[in-house]
């Protein structure tokens, strides 16, 4: 079920990308879904209104498969925080400090 929903959501997240750069912005941009080369298909307008609804549509969708993924994954055995489990002692012990040197010991006569 995962792996399904995995692949749907890379879908539709490739499918929003690509609905986002044909998007006109105000600086003009790619500007591929603008009305020139179009023909009578739609106006500018007309194409900028879909573009948008499917934006937020592929938008929606994508988080709700988000929020489902996470969901789904949440009760899996695996390590929920880096910070739940102790550092793993790895790394070798430091050696000992040297012992300082004894105090000459003062002879009294």
């Amino acid at each position: 079920m995962t792996t399904v929903l995995l692949v749907l959501h890379f879908f539709v997240a490739a499918a929003l990308i690509g609905v986002v750069l044909l998007q006109r912005s105000e600086g003009g941009g790619l500007g591929i879904g603008s009305s020139q080369g179009m023909g009578n298909f739609m106006s500018g307008r007309g194409t900028a209104n879909l573009l948008t609804r499917a934006t937020a549509v592929l938008a929606t969708i994508f988080m709700a498969l988000a929020l489902a993924l996470g969901l789904l994954n949440q009760g899996t055995g695996r390590q929920r925080s880096l910070f739940d489990s102790p550092p793993a002692a790895t790394a070798p012990a430091l050696p000992a400090a040297p012992a300082a040197p004894a105090a000459p010991s003062v002879p009294t006569n």
